[in-house]
């Protein structure tokens, strides 16, 4: 397995594994499809904020990707960033989160984050377990914040001190 930083060129792969997770989970709060092109944006976007955003692949197939996006917008949030990452349905349990979200986690630590907050809509015992396995610590639970498929979503939030 191999990572690298990923390229608007792979939004069409990028966009296959998460609209898989809009269309039947709870776990992304978004309803509609993404479209390749939109995905190809925010691929852009992230990098262009200095941000990383980062794909693993074996034998020229995605496995699963990993970004940053900014906190909040206020300038005191700056050192501070929100991280996602989604692993193709079919890959999931084979070890490839783990060295996703660390290489993640070293590309943040190169950009003098701070720290890193992962939001988990709840129950996801699977990205509990991810995150905390990194060290992350459940700093936030936030009862019925979302509605989908027919029902309230809570969201948790993890976080990282990096320094």
């Amino acid at each position: 397995m191999d990572i690298r930083p990923a390229e608007p060129e792979d939004a069409a792969a990028i966009a296959a594994i998460y609209n898989h997770y809009v269309a039947t989970t709870c776990i992304t709060f978004e309803t509609d499809a993404v479209s390749v092109i939109d995905m190809a944006e925010r691929i852009a976007e992230t990098r262009a904020t200095n941000l990383p955003w980062l794909l693993a692949q074996a034998n020229g197939q995605v496995l699963g990707y990993a970004y940053a996006s900014k906190w909040k917008g206020r300038c005191a949030y700056r050192h501070s960033v929100e991280s996602t990452v989604y692993l193709d349905a079919a890959r999931t349990g084979q070890g490839i989160g783990k060295p996703l979200y660390a290489a993640l986690i070293d590309a943040l630590r190169t950009r003098s984050m701070h720290a890193v907050i992962g939001g988990i809509a709840l129950p996801n015992d699977a990205s509990i377990a991810l995150h905390e396995r990194m060290g992350f610590e459940k700093v936030a639970h936030f009862k019925q914040v979302g509605f989908k498929q027919d029902r309230w979503i809570d969201v948790g939030y993890w976080q990282l001190l990096l320094q």
